[in-house]
C-alpha cells in the first residue's frame, strides 16, 4: 500500500539507509550486499514510485521494507518525510530514482542524499538527461570520454557537491547499449564503496559533535 511499509521493521540500527529506485535496481543490489553483517550501517527501506519496478523483487529477496510512493504526496505534500523519520533513516540514495527529490526532502536531510549520474557532471546532466538519454548524446556529441558522477543531492537536479567521478573512454564503435555497460560496471565497481564512505563519514561526524558537547 501506497505510504505503508510493507514488510515488518527489522530491529533499530544506528544509522539506516534508504535507497530511492525506480528500475531493476542492480545498484541497490550491490549496495545492499556491501553492507550485509555491518553492525553499525543498514539498508533498511526501498522506496519505489513504479509497480512493475525490478528493484521491488530485490527488497523482497532481502526481507527489506518497501515504501511505495505516490507523485501528487511525494512533490506537492510531506515528501513522505514522516514515513523515513518513523523508519529510523538517517541517510538517503538515490540509485536510478527519476523524480526530483522536494525540496521538503532536501532540508530534512541536508548533507545526507546523494545520487549517481551516468556523465562527468556538469556535461549532460540536468531535467531529462538519464540513461540511455545520456549515453546517446554523449555519443552524438563526439566526446572521447564519460563516466560516473557521485553528488550530494540539493533542489536542483544533479547540482549537488561532486564527491567522486571515474571515466572510462568512448570508442568511435560505442553505441548507447554499449557505453551504458561501461558506465554500469564502474557504477557497481564504485557506488557501494562511496555510500560507505560517506556514511562513515556522516558516523564520525556525528560522534565528534556528541563528544564536544559532553566536553
Amino acid at each position: 500500500m501506497s505510504g505503508r511499509l510493507s514488510q515488518p521493521e527489522k530491529i533499530h540500527l544506528q544509522h539506516r539507509i534508504a535507497i530511492f529506485a525506480s528500475g531493476a535496481g542492480s545498484n541497490a543490489k550491490k549496495i545492499i550486499e556491501r553492507f550485509a553483517g555491518n553492525r553499525e550501517i543498514d539498508v533498511s527501506l526501498i522506496v519505489c514510485n513504479k509497480p512493475d519496478a525490478g528493484v521491488l523483487n530485490i527488497a523482497s529477496d532481502f526481507h527489506i521494507p518497501v515504501l511505495m510512493i505516490e507523485k501528487d504526496r511525494f512533490l506537492k505534500g510531506n515528501g513522505y518525510v514522516d514515513e523515513l523519520k518513523n523508519a529510523g533513516i538517517s541517510f538517503i540514495v538515490l540509485a536510478g530514482f527519476l523524480w526530483k527529490i522536494p525540496e521538503v526532502i532536501t532540508q530534512a536531510f541536508r548533507n545526507r542524499i546523494i545520487n549517481i549520474h551516468p556523465s562527468l557532471l556538469p556535461k549532460y546532466g540536468g531535467k531529462g538527461m538519464y540513461g540511455s538519454k545520456v549515453h546517446e548524446a554523449v555519443i552524438a556529441a563526439g566526446e572521447k570520454q564519460s563516466g560516473i558522477t557521485i553528488h550530494y543531492v540539493d533542489e536542483q537536479y544533479d547540482n549537488g557537491d561532486i564527491i567522486f567521478q571515474a571515466t572510462c573512454p568512448v570508442s568511435e564503435n560505442d553505441t548507447p547499449d554499449t557505453l551504458a555497460e561501461k558506465i554500469h560496471k564502474m557504477e557497481h565497481e564504485n557506488f557501494p564503496r562511496v555510500v560507505e564512505e560517506c556514511v562513515s563519514k556522516m558516523i564520525i561526524e556525528e560522534k565528534e559533535k556528541r563528544a564536544g558537547l559532553e566536553l
